[in-house]
């Protein structure tokens, strides 16, 4: 217990107290301790008070509480107090606040079952924990393995990993979980998958061994030992299993809530299947044992039947029949045992007890027998025959067991937990010797609890199992007997060996945990085991093989699944015993089950005592199974039993505290004064700590750390705060202060302004009221000048009035008498005007009379000489002269006027039947008119009576016009009335105008919203779209990375074949692959150069043969993407679908608005068939003139005036066809609207045609608008049947294309269906037999296709000369001349440079040359050089100048072959030097620069935009290279995710150090206590990564991507995926340790982050976001801690999962005592909020994510006739062109 002097003068300190309940309370001192003192003054957590009395013997004070900041550590050994409590404590509020199951004690490694499945067991977790040290990451079974599995590789030693509890605190799960962590982390060393053999081993032996109890559904009822072995390389090899003490006795009995193993109960739920029909299964509850194989029908039912001798029992016979024994002889032995004697053998009845007893013992046999050969046959399934280099051992034993009732399984179970407690004390002891031995420290002997007399008790000689086995020797032994044996033996003689009071059959041993009570009823026959030895020959008679199997004779055994030693000092774990012995069956059986076991477990000691041990135990929370639900009392229990606080109480003992003098200094430093900092720090330490601790034996100093007592570090603690509680109330009082002082300044500067404020409105009211007076006497003036005013202008214009009246009245009168005197003029005029008229009028008649009779005189006068003249010969002929000609063009005006006779005549004949029609109407109305003319006179008779009537009429109508105006005076008030509701109903108008405009309005928004909302569908459409296509470019981009990994892993295997065969003698083995990467480069290339030839033939078949698998794999991966292609296809196609139905709705409803739209496209129409004849007539002239040209010879080909004119026909004709197409779109859009233009064209086409008719008088007009409308529509006839034809003709090809590819298809799916029906290798030849049929085809018809382009080229070649011949003729020896002169020009040949009108861009090279070519250009190029001193991309333009030669020469194998000696030789330089950064930018930097210029130079028009016209003539004319381009990007792909893995390889050591350990502002996070398991130090020692580091390495990065002219786009994809990995192995690690996760911490990250994104990468917004995982912890811990809402928290971080966000808020801890927790209470509403989200349980971030890169055109302005080689590639061969 403490030294009193702790307690002196500790008012407030926390204490615990021992509770009945809770086993410990926490309580605080309210009143300070004195010694001597009895009684303490407490009050509890509640409030409650309390007086603690002391242990009047003892005096013993309780158990000091550590400080808060201290709790929740991850390591027990860490806190200051070492004590039960504290350790309870510490568990309590990891499991149940933090929701963390693991914690570290020491050397071994707590685990707490959560009841729940928990997402930190991924593949994710493993590769965080694979090599780490075991204390920079949080407590894990990960933890565990990974340093036995270090161990191993490192100290050549073999290990084991010891997994104890009691049933239901999850052993078999925590060692299945390490055996997983093996299997993932190591591989396999061979293609068998050893690994996921000893995984699938697991199921297997919990089918077979586990069961229901009581405490676990799925408990472990045998122990086992697995080895799992590793060859040199520490690859998985093989396993084996060793078992120990299976609980046959469940097979034949299960207490209540329990049930037998789970094998039983899985065949009654698989009996319908056929296979088991033959087991004639039936429910489980139908069977004495529940179910068994082979045992079902061996119950009770035939016991009976053998007493009562009932013949041909149902279940004997079937038990007999499976197990294939007769049925008398099992019948008979089952009730008859067999006694030998000296001379005889008696055969006699046994009792019904004694045959039950029998049975039972029979079937414990049987399944202990399959029970052992199952795990025989597992060991043989996981045995590998390469010789096994280390182990490493994962034990799987039950814990200490303590029930109501104990019996013969409890005390075995017990007796090797005590061996195991043994040996862990003696390891615990060990490791802290040696460590106090490596500091240094004087060693004192640390007295902890041996339990050597407890082992020497149960199995020394005269010990409880000798006279067991002493007692089932002698032939009336029993239980009774044996327990007084006991009793006489060690009661007096040993302490631990207890009698109980109230019994003689039962004793009680005192283990290491605690007290038990033993039953002995059943020790004895549980002992023996026995079974009857002619039951064993009757089975070994069996007909069935399995079961002579089973009992056939063992080899010696020492143990009972057999333990041997091997080869090398390695423990076997399975032997069996000597077949050669006879009779060693018997003996063995005879064996008793406690020898066997402690043999075994003898065994097992040693293989442990022989390996270095890691300890995990397994605890349990709670007996009922609820999700992190702690109960006190059993973890308690559970802790004293596996031994933790023995380990606790073994540190506790000595100096448990231990610091590193750089932590203790960092921790410690706000202690120190500036005079004790020296510049040795250990001697700093040394000094500070004898001034803070006076007693020298709370310390020891090491020779790297601090020894501290317990209880050392608290104190230190309480000062360190204590100091900073200081520091914080001065800081408090001169913040205050300044606070006050601001305050103060603040109140006197608001005084002195409102004083200020008060002044100045004091002076403004008075200046107001002086300006109010001054402005009264204004107003008065103003106002008396106002009313003068007035009374002087009103009298002034009553005197204008009269004025005006007079003058007016005078005016009056004076224009009336001048308007009648104007008057009386213009009557006169016009009456004179007539008059003058009428005289006119009478003359002009006279004279025209007198006109007509003389002019009537002289016609009579000429008509006789005409009549005269006629009757003359010469008159006759001289009218006949030139008549033929007239005739011939009158009968053609005479056959016009026919023409227009008859369309005159078909007028006439629809006027004169018009006509008729009218003449037939006039009739009729004639007709009518005569009868109105008949009726007219009989009416005349009554004219009379009529008068009569007139005259009463007009009485009537005097009587009438009263009631008019009666009616007139009632209209009038009906019109008033109607007036005034017509204003209404106009008012009602108005509103309904409104609301019809707010309707349209309205209906306008909605329109206007639906179409931004059809928007924001199609562009989320297209973003899915543009998701789905990164997806599938990541799936393409992963799939080409693992073809490149096979083809790597073929390419080994390859040179692992060939160094087998070409080895000279057996002794050799391969080089490392560390020494093979600093081979000379010599070597390799000379390899390459020899080889390349000889070995080409060779590996094209080999490979065609080895990677056919792969093919059929990619080819049905290809059609996956096909299908997945055309579904998206489909989608976009069913989407658009949709959009254009919308968009005819909305059409529809704008109906209305098309008719102005129509009349315009009629309008443009019309325009564009104008200009389609325009441009008809200018292409004619053009024409015209190109022929009269070309035979005047002024205008060749090639002289300007054609390259003019072919320019303008060129243009005229894009232009004619762009005509072209805008008038047929147009007339598909008219012929839409054919029915609604219908009837106006009805109605408004045969007046202008009518009116056109008229104005054309002429009948030459006539013919000639018609001739042109009949030639207008020849040529558009001519046009559409050309255009039909073509049509016709297309559609015909395709159809037979379509045809063809469905005969290709069929005749694939019939060779598929063939190939399926073959055998696989049948297959594999099948597959290449029509592989290399197609590929036969295919050359063939590309020959074709050859041939017939070799013509065309022969014939425009021909075509060449004749036109270069016309050429030189028509020039005249002006060959000189360069395209842009003229023929007028001078020439100057001596003035042209000659080089550069010589150099094409391109480089020749003989064929022999390309091996020397590839070598000195790619396989010994220095990047570096390269890079500094030529321009960037230089191997690449090299590589395509010798191409475009290639090209130019038309040489497909030369093309073809220098394509594929690149692509490979850049292949095998990555591969060589892959792990080089520089090397790998350089050839990513070369191969897209190389694949933009195939694009730039391809003649693609896309890729010809932003070329010159002197690169546009470099461009290839004879190859496409389309194929070649996507294997280049595909190299492109690859050497990308090389260069990522290579970054990766580089930043992944830093990324840690530097982000997280480093502190990049000092002084901000202080170093907490650390318990055994040491941490990586977060002071930047020598050799240590910062973060300086990092951004060094990313420059580096960045520049030397720079220098290689990589692409800008694909340096920020790059740069994008630098930040993804290191976010995400920041956030993975800060996951993985709680002490990251604090207020401190999270600073250090944002400032960290922030110092990186300002680094000089030129980077954006969005690569910034990468990230963003390492900002947003710190983040959510400040929200946490502040009490921001929990909405905005999961609103800002919707980015990250749940279990994420759950897992930082629970991580969080404090590391000064002035930081808080975060609330449980906030925590859990976080996780509320978010059960919401369905979203993958991942914690970890995909640290091998690789965003899918893209390469972006990047057209180079570099001119290739001006790129100049230097003489240090060596590559003087090449000749440029």
């Amino acid at each position: 217990m403490y030294n009193q002097d702790y307690w002196l003068d500790l008012v407030y300190a926390r204490v615990w107290i021992p509770d009945v309940e809770e086993v410990w309370k926490s309580a605080e001192l309210t009143k300070d301790y004195r010694q001597g003192d009895g009684v303490l003054q407490l009050q509890l957590e509640d409030g409650k008070e309390l007086e603690y009395k002391l242990d009047p013997k003892t005096n013993n004070l309780p158990h000091l509480r550590n400080p808060d900041i201290l709790v929740g550590e991850n390591d027990l050994t860490a806190l200051s107090y070492l004590h039960e409590p504290a350790v309870l404590h510490n568990l309590k509020v990891r499991f149940i606040d933090s929701k963390l199951i693991y914690t570290y004690c020491g050397i071994v490694l707590v685990a707490i079952n959560p009841y729940e499945t928990l997402p930190i067991y991924g593949t994710d977790i493993i590769n965080a924990y694979s090599g780490q040290n075991m204390g920079d990451m949080d407590p894990h079974i990960f933890a565990v393995a990974e340093e036995a599995y270090k161990q191993m590789a490192r100290d050549e030693r073999n290990q084991s990993i010891i997994v104890s509890g009691e049933s239901g605190a999850g052993k078999t799960v925590s060692a299945k979980y390490a055996m997983r962590y093996f299997a993932t982390v190591s591989g396999s060393a061979s293609e068998a998958n050893v690994e996921e053999k000893v995984l699938a081993s697991n199921p297997i032996m919990e089918s077979i061994g586990n069961a229901k109890t009581t405490r676990n559904d799925n408990s472990s009822r045998f122990g086992k030992y697995i080895e799992i072995g590793f060859d040199k390389k520490y690859r998985i090899i093989g396993a084996n299993m060793r078992t120990y003490l299976l609980e046959k006795s469940r097979v034949v009995f299960q207490a209540d809530e329990e049930r037998n193993y789970h094998i039983f109960y899985q065949l009654c739920a698989s009996a319908h299947l056929p296979e088991f029909k033959a087991l004639k299964l039936g429910e489980p509850n139908t069977q004495s044992y529940v179910s068994r194989i082979w045992l079902l029908h061996c119950s009770n039912d035939v016991i009976l039947f053998l007493f009562s001798l009932q013949p041909n029992n149902g279940h004997l016979s079937v038990f007999c029949e499976l197990m294939g024994v007769t049925y008398q002889d099992m019948s008979h032995w089952l009730c008859h045992k067999k006694l030998k004697t000296a001379t005889e053998t008696y055969i006699k009845p046994i009792p019904k007890l004694q045959a039950i007893n029998a049975r039972d013992a029979l079937a414990k046999h049987i399944y202990a027998k399959l029970f052992n050969w199952i795990v025989d046959h597992v060991n043989k399934a996981l045995h590998s025959t390469v010789k096994q280099h280390s182990f490493i051992g994962v034990l799987d034993i039950y814990g200490f067991e303590t029930f109501e009732i104990n019996s013969f399984e409890q005390f075995c179970i017990n007796y090797a937990n005590e061996k195991l407690q043994q040996q862990f004390n003696m390891h615990v002891f060990k490791l802290e010797q040696e460590e106090y031995m490596k500091e240094q420290i004087p060693w004192t002997l640390i007295d902890f609890y041996d339990n050597q007399p407890c082992i020497n008790l149960i199995e020394a000689k005269m010990g409880i199992l000798d006279l067991l086995d002493e007692e089932c020797k002698m032939p009336k032994g029993s239980d009774d007997s044996w327990a007084q044996k006991l009793y006489n033996t060690h009661l007096k003689t040993c302490a631990l060996f207890e009698k109980p009071r109230m019994s003689n059959k039962a004793f009680i041993i005192q283990h290491f945990a605690d007290k038990v009570e033993y039953q002995c009823d059943g020790f004895l026959e549980k002992n023996k085991d026995t079974v009857n030895e002619e039951q064993i020959h009757v089975l070994k008679a069996s007909k069935f093989d399995l079961l002579v199997e089973l009992f056939q004779d063992e080899e010696k055994a020492t143990s009972p699944t057999g333990a041997a030693l091997a080869i090398g000092g390695r423990t076997r774990l399975s032997v069996k015993p000597d077949k050669n012995k006879a009779g060693q069956a018997s003996k063995e059986h005879k064996k008793t089950v406690g020898l066997q076991f402690r043999n075994s477990l003898q065994l097992l000691m040693e293989t442990l005592n022989a390996t270095t041990p890691h300890y995990v135990r397994c605890i349990k929370p709670n007996d009922y199974k609820y999700a992190f639900t702690f109960d006190p009392k059993r973890a308690v229990q559970q802790l004293r039993a596996c031994g933790v606080l023995e380990t606790i109480r073994i540190s506790a003992a000595g100096f448990p505290s231990r610091w590193t003098y750089q932590e203790f200094f960092s921790r410690y430093r706000v202690l120190m004064k500036q005079k004790d900092v020296l510049t040795d720090k250990k001697m700093t330490c040394k000094n500070v700590l004898e001034k803070l601790v006076q007693d020298p034996d709370k310390y020891q100093f090491g020779k790297t750390k601090i020894f501290f007592r317990a209880g050392q570090v608290a104190y230190l603690e309480k000062l360190r705060a204590d100091k900073l509680r200081a520091a914080c109330i001065r800081i408090q009082k001169t913040i205050r202060c300044w606070l006050a002082r601001k305050k103060y300044l603040r109140m006197k500067h608001a005084a002195t302004t409102i004083q200020r404020y008060v002044r100045g409105y004091q002076a403004r009211c008075l200046a107001k009221f002086l300006r109010r007076t001054r402005a009264a006497i204004i107003i008065q003036k103003y106002q008396r000048m106002y009313v003068q005013r007035t009374c002087y202008k009103r009298k002034q214009a009553a005197a204008l009035v009269m004025q005006c009246i007079l003058r007016a009245y005078m005016a009056r009168q004076l224009y009336k008498a001048l308007l009648r005197e104007h008057k009386a003029i213009i009557i006169q005029k016009m009456v004179r005007g007539w008059l003058a008229r009428q005289w006119f009028k009478r003359t002009l008649e006279a004279i025209v009379y007198l006109q007509c009779c003389v002019r009537r005189m002289r016609a009579k006068r000429e008509l006789k000489k005409l009549k005269i003249e006629a009757r003359s010969v010469e008159h006759f002929k001289k009218l006949n002269i030139g008549m033929e000609n007239k005739i011939m063009q009158l009968q053609r005006r005479i056959d016009d006027q026919n023409k227009e006779n008859r369309v005159v005549s078909e007028r006439l004949n629809s006027l004169e039947v018009s006509h008729a029609a009218e003449s037939e109407r006039l009739r009729v109305e004639l007709t009518r008119l005569r009868g109105a003319e008949e009726d007219a006179k009989n009416n005349a008779n009554k004219v009379t009576s009529l008068l009569e009537e007139l005259e009463r009429l007009r009485k009537d109508l005097q009587n009438t016009r009263k009631e008019k105006k009666a009616i007139e005076d009632w209209a009038q008030t009906y019109q008033d009335e109607m007036e005034k509701m017509i204003s209404e109903l106009k008012e009602q108008n108005h509103l309904l105008k409104n609301e019809k405009n707010d309707l349209n309005r309205l209906i306008q928004e909605q329109s206007q919203q639906w179409t931004e909302k059809m928007q924001r569908a199609l562009k989320e459409e297209t973003q899915q779209l543009e998701n789905d296509l990164n997806e599938e470019r990541s799936r393409y981009q992963n799939l080409l990375t693992e073809h490149l990994r096979l083809e790597e892993k073929y390419d080994d295997l390859k040179e692992e074949i060939t160094l087998a065969v070409n080895v000279p003698k057996p002794g050799h083995r391969r080089t490392d692959s560390t020494h093979s990467s600093n081979e000379s480069e010599y070597t390799y290339n000379s390899e390459f150069a020899e080889s390349e030839e000889g070995t080409r033939g060779g590996e094209d078949a080999s490979k065609a043969i080895l990677d056919m698998s792969l093919f059929l794999k990619l080819q049905k991966r290809v059609s996956e993407l096909e299908q997945e292609k055309q579904s998206l296809q489909n989608e976009l196609d069913r989407r658009e679908e949709q959009f254009q139905r919308a968009r005819a709705r909305d059409d529809e409803e704008h109906k209305k608005a098309r008719s102005a739209e129509l009349e315009y496209e009629s309008l443009k129409r019309q325009e564009l068939e104008s200009e389609n004849k325009k441009l008809k007539h200018d292409l004619n002239e053009m024409r015209q003139s190109l022929r009269g040209s070309a035979e005047a010879g002024s205008a060749a080909p090639g002289s300007p005036a054609y390259t003019v004119l072919l320019d303008q026909l060129n243009a005229s004709n894009e232009e004619l066809e762009v005509r072209k197409e805008e008038v047929l779109i147009l007339r598909s859009q008219l012929v839409s609207q054919k029915e609604a233009m219908q009837h106006k064209a009805t109605m408004t086409e045969p007046l202008p045609y009518i009116e056109d008719v008229q104005k054309l008088t002429d009948a030459k007009e006539i013919s000639q608008a018609y001739m042109g409308l009949k030639e207008t529509n020849r040529l558009l006839e001519s046009q559409l049947q050309a255009q039909r034809r073509s049509h016709e003709n297309e559609v015909e090809v395709l159809r037979g294309e379509l045809q063809s590819v469905k005969e290709e298809n069929n005749r694939q799916q019939q060779l598929l269906a063939q190939n399926l029906q073959l055998p696989p290798e049948a297959r594999i030849e099948a597959s290449l037999q029509h592989e290399i049929t197609r590929l036969t085809n295919e050359n063939l018809d590309l020959m074709e296709q050859l041939e017939k382009q070799d013509k065309t080229v022969r014939k425009l070649k021909k075509q060449l000369k004749v036109f270069a011949k016309k050429i030189n003729d028509l020039e005249g020896g002006q060959m000189d001349v360069s395209p842009g002169q003229t023929a007028d020009e001078p020439v100057h040949p001596v003035n042209i440079p000659r080089r550069e009108k010589d150099f094409q861009g391109m480089l020749e090279y003989k064929k022999e040359d390309e091996l020397k070519l590839v070598k000195n250009l790619i396989l010994e190029l220095k990047p570096r050089g390269v890079a500094v001193n030529l321009i960037p991309g230089l191997p690449a333009y090299i590589l395509f100048m010798c191409l475009r030669h290639a090209d130019y020469i038309n040489d497909d194998q030369k093309v073809r072959s220098l394509l594929t000696s690149a692509i490979n030789s850049i292949k095998k330089i990555l591969k060589k030097r892959g792990d080089d950064f520089e090397t790998v930018s350089f050839w990513l930097s070369n191969t897209c620069r190389f694949l933009h210029c195939l694009k730039q130079y391809s003649g693609d028009e896309q890729f010809m935009k932003h070329n010159t016209p002197k690169q546009n003539d470099h461009c290839l004319s004879n190859f496409d290279l389309a194929e070649y381009r996507q294997v280049l990007s595909d190299l492109a792909i690859q050497i990308y995710q090389q260069l990522i893995k290579c970054m990766e390889n580089i930043l992944q050591p830093m990324i840690v150090s530097g982000m997280l350990e480093h502190e990049t502002i000092q002084g901000v996070s202080g170093v907490k206590p650390t318990g055994l398991r040491k941490r990586t130090s977060s002071i930047a020692d020598e050799g240590t990564y910062t973060l300086d580091s990092i951004i060094r390495q990313l420059n580096s990065f960045h520049s030397i991507m720079c220098q290689h002219g990589t692409d800008p786009e694909l340096i920020k994809q790059v740069v994008k995926q630098q930040f993804y990995v290191i976010g995400a192995v920041t956030l993975n690690n800060l996951l993985l340790r709680k002490d990251m996760c604090s207020w401190s911490k999270g600073m250090q990250i944002r400032y960290s982050v922030t110092l990186e994104t300002r680094a000089d990468l030129r980077i954006t917004a969005r690569v910034c976001g990468a990230l963003k995982p390492v900002l947003w912890p710190p983040e959510l811990i400040v929200a946490g801690l502040v009490f921001i809402p929990a909405e905005v928290i999961i609103a800002k971080n919707h980015f990250f999962f749940s279990v994420q966000i759950v897992k930082v808020l629970n991580l969080y801890t404090p590391v000064n005592a002035f930081e808080e927790r975060v609330s449980v209470l906030f925590i859990r509403t976080i996780q509320t909020r978010l059960r919401d989200r369905k979203e993958s349980p991942q914690l970890l971030m995909d640290t091998k994510l690789i965003y899918p890169v893209t390469f972006p055109f990047n057209p180079s302005s570099l001119a290739l006739e001006t790129i100049q080689i230097p003489g240090s590639l060596n590559v003087g061969f090449l000749t440029r062109v």
